[in-house]
């Protein structure tokens, strides 16, 4: 499968401010102590909640995200995991502080810190991309040792045995799909199990990761990047983060993933087995995931996923040295 022309935009449909419920809205203001008179609503990244930027009356800004039971009814509960996260993260990371949490009538809402900052420009700039990949490195010493227990938000290789599993479902879960595998997925679908199977306990570390780093969840200000949407974190090794980034930073005009994870030292240092069955794992994942159908509320997220999994595919059969001349990936 050839990558599209241009990168798909990392951007959903959002439900507007105006959807939430008055008694929600109402809420905010008493936590606030001032009147909303201004909201813009954000519209990149794929969650279908709220994320909007308000001012009260009293000039105090805040960064608000709301999710309800529509149109997606898993939203409130990804929510809630973020509060718990969110509320735990030591104020020197560089993550936008959570002032105030909401929960009920099945809606969830959360207040942070305003960030007066951007998303990295696309295509990526080489000048962005180094800050963003030494903040990075920042990031990964200040949650070593995580913050949060294991015990209680789980491991990458938990993650990696139960979600990250997409050579193994394809095989096992869904055979019938496997005929509408690319040809190369299927010619070496087995070792690209055997590899897959394999990453569970290589991942294993103790610094507290993200697990969904792009460019659309990093903001950019003068002097600091911020790292925003942590309902995925688990603890596991340091260099995971930079592994599950690579692609998204090649398929919106960056460099190749072993030239961006070069720039990682925890990378350059972990064992070059261990990255290979996190690639596989992250390439079968996208490849599984952009064969469903698309969740409600999330219209555009299979071609995002889709072509980052084209760019996953080529990167493990490079590493694991399974291409063959003329291979259709």
């Amino acid at each position: 499968m050839p990558l599209p022309s241009e990168p798909p935009p990392a951007a959903g449909v959002r439900l507007d401010w105006a959807e939430v419920p008055p008694s929600v809205r109402h809420a905010i203001e008493q936590w606030l102590g001032s009147t909303i008179v201004s909201v813009t609503n954000q519209r990149g990244g794929f969650s279908p909640g709220v994320a909007a930027r308000i001012e009260a009356a009293d000039g105090r800004r805040v960064f608000v995200k709301v999710g309800g039971p529509r149109p997606n009814p898993d939203v409130p509960s990804i929510y809630r995991r973020e509060v718990g996260i969110a509320a735990a993260l030591p104020a020197d990371a560089p993550v936008p502080r959570l002032l105030w949490s909401y929960d009920e009538g099945g809606w969830v809402a959360m207040i942070f810190e305003y960030i007066d900052g951007r998303q990295p420009i696309q295509p990526w700039r080489g000048d962005e991309l180094d800050r963003v990949t030494d903040a990075l490195v920042a990031l990964s010493t200040t949650l070593t040792p995580s913050p949060l227990p294991a015990a209680t938000i789980g491991t990458a290789g938990e993650v990696l045995s139960t979600t990250l599993c997409g050579w193994r479902r394809l095989r096992d879960e869904q055979p019938s799909r496997v005929a509408y595998l690319d040809s190369w997925s299927s010619r070496h679908l087995d070792a690209l199990v055997a590899l897959e199977m394999a990453a569970p306990p290589l991942v294993a570390g103790n610094t507290l990761l993200n697990l969904d780093v792009r460019a659309d969840n990093i903001l950019l200000t003068a002097d600091r990047v911020w790292f925003v949407d942590w309902p995925l974190a688990c603890v596991g090794a340091a260099w995971v983060d930079v592994v599950f980034f690579a692609p998204s930073v090649t398929m919106q005009g960056g460099p190749p993933p072993e030239k961006l994870i070069a720039r990682h030292p925890v990378c350059q240092t972990a064992d070059p087995d261990a990255i290979t069955t996190a690639v596989a794992a992250v390439a079968g994942y996208f490849t599984h995931r952009a064969m469903q159908p698309p969740p409600r509320g999330l219209p555009t997220v299979r071609a995002f996923q889709a072509a980052q999994g084209v760019l996953a595919r080529r990167w493990v059969a490079e590493r694991a040295g399974l291409s063959l001349p003329g291979a259709s990936l």
